[in-house]
């Protein structure tokens, strides 16, 4: 299957596997988070953690703000989440990150589960 950023992604998949494989499931998100920018740091990839967009309505930048959890190579979303399983809610909220930051890609990775479970998105 080909896509845009396919070896981009991938990276940044396996990170996510190294790091679940490492603590398992049960931590909190930000345990996470934390594990992963040392992954990407080790890695020397580009990323931005909690990358900040604004919300522009109908020529208004609201005054609430979206965080992505991380932006990685500039063009890739990371959204973490530590559930029972990845659901509609977590994709619409990729989703509209996607809207809002003009990226093309999306993954949104649950560590809650006994296996890594993600959903890759592109727009």
């Amino acid at each position: 299957m080909n896509f845009i950023l396919k070896e981009e992604t991938y990276e940044v998949i396996g990170l996510c596997m190294e790091v679940h494989s490492q603590l398992g499931a049960g931590f909190l998100e930000i345990v996470y988070k934390d594990a992963l920018e040392y992954e990407f740091q080790k890695a020397n990839m580009f990323y931005k953690r909690e990358q900040e967009y604004c919300v522009n309505y109908k020529g208004t930048i609201l005054p609430h703000k979206f965080f992505a959890d991380f932006v990685v190579f500039d063009s890739i979303g990371l959204e973490i989440k530590c559930a029972s399983g990845i659901v509609d809610e977590h994709i619409a909220q990729a989703i509209n990150y996607l809207k809002i930051s003009r990226n093309r890609i999306a993954l949104v990775v649950n560590f809650g589960e006994t296996r890594l479970n993600y959903k890759r998105l592109i727009l």
